[in-house]
Parts: structure tokens; C-alpha cells; sequence
């Protein structure tokens, strides 16, 4: 029970996360629209936050349902990845600045950002997205939610990558350093 009451509360620590995120999201929203901001993927974007918030629910669901006997060794090395997901996905809003937003929002005229892990990979926060998807249930020995989570949200990803992608490519080419 103790560990279920744990996970409840990282749970929740993941959900106040989320609201922080949606915190920053909408006042770098408010930044890009007034500097002349266009949207793209609006359709996309409620199905998105309905999975997502799914997500944190179905994994508590789960765990409080089936009451999973977890390995310390699963729970640990989960939990590690976990932080290691929530020190990612920061560092992406970091290097994207006043850019980053969880809606698709590009301000023309900028030059698309590479730095932080944006020099290494276009879209490195889908990458913290799926890495966590399976790592927080994970946590728990929620292995249904990580499984129905990661197919939905691979459908998700494609139509994100392309509509993100698309809007990207209307921005000018990176200048190089130097």
C-alpha cells in the first residue's frame, strides 16, 4: 500500500508539472501572437490533451485496480528515468525559450532554434514524451496504460511531427554560427 500511496503522490507531482508547463505554454502563446504568431494543428490539439490527461489517470486506475506487486529494482530504475524524462523535457522549454509551446505556434521570420538538444535532434521533447510514456507506469507495474498509451500517442506523434513539421519549414534557414 505504501508503495501505491507513492506513486500516487509522483503521479500528482506529474500532473502539477503538466500545469506549470501550461503556465509557461500560454504566456509564450500570448508572446507569439503578439509578434505576429500562426497557428497550425489546432485540430489535433484537444485530442492531445485528452490523451495526456488520460494517461496520468489510466496510470492510477491501473495501479489502484490491479495492485501490482513491483520489483524494487523496476520501480527504481523507472523512477530514475522518470527524472531524467522531467530534467529533458525542461531543458527543451529552456533552449526553446520564448518559442516553446504546446500548441504549434511559429512566429515568422525567426530562424528555427539549434541549441540545447535542438543541435542534436529536431524534436528531442517527443523524444522525453515517449521515453516517459512507458517509464512513469512503469513506476507501478502499470504495463497497460504504458502499452495503450505508447500506440495511441505513436498515432498522435505522426500527425504532431507532420503538422510541426510543415510549420517549421516556412521559417528561414539557420544561420551559421560564426
Amino acid at each position: 500500500m505504501t508503495s501505491l500511496l507513492a506513486f500516487t503522490v509522483l503521479v500528482v507531482l506529474v500532473a502539477l508539472e503538466r500545469v506549470a508547463e501550461m503556465i509557461v505554454s500560454r504566456r509564450n502563446a500570448e508572446w507569439s501572437f503578439e509578434r505576429g504568431g500562426v497557428e497550425s494543428g489546432q485540430r489535433h490539439f484537444p485530442v492531445m490533451v485528452a490523451l495526456h490527461t488520460l494517461f496520468l489517470v489510466g496510470m492510477l486506475v491501473e495501479a489502484w485496480w490491479r495492485r501490482p506487486d513491483v520489483p524494487g529494482v523496476l520501480a527504481w530504475s523507472m523512477l530514475a528515468v522518470v527524472i531524467l524524462c522531467q530534467a529533458g523535457r525542461w531543458w527543451c522549454i529552456a533552449a526553446l525559450g520564448r518559442h516553446w509551446n504546446t500548441r504549434v505556434i511559429i512566429v515568422p521570420g525567426t530562424p528555427p532554434v539549434r541549441r540545447g538538444p535542438y543541435r542534436v535532434l529536431t524534436h528531442p521533447n517527443y523524444v522525453v514524451v515517449v521515453v516517459e510514456g512507458v517509464a512513469l507506469p512503469m513506476v507501478h507495474d502499470a504495463w497497460i496504460t504504458a502499452v495503450v498509451f505508447t500506440v495511441l500517442d505513436a498515432a498522435l506523434l505522426t500527425v504532431r511531427l507532420r503538422v510541426e513539421s510543415a510549420a517549421l519549414r516556412t521559417l528561414p534557414a539557420a544561420q551559421p554560427a560564426g
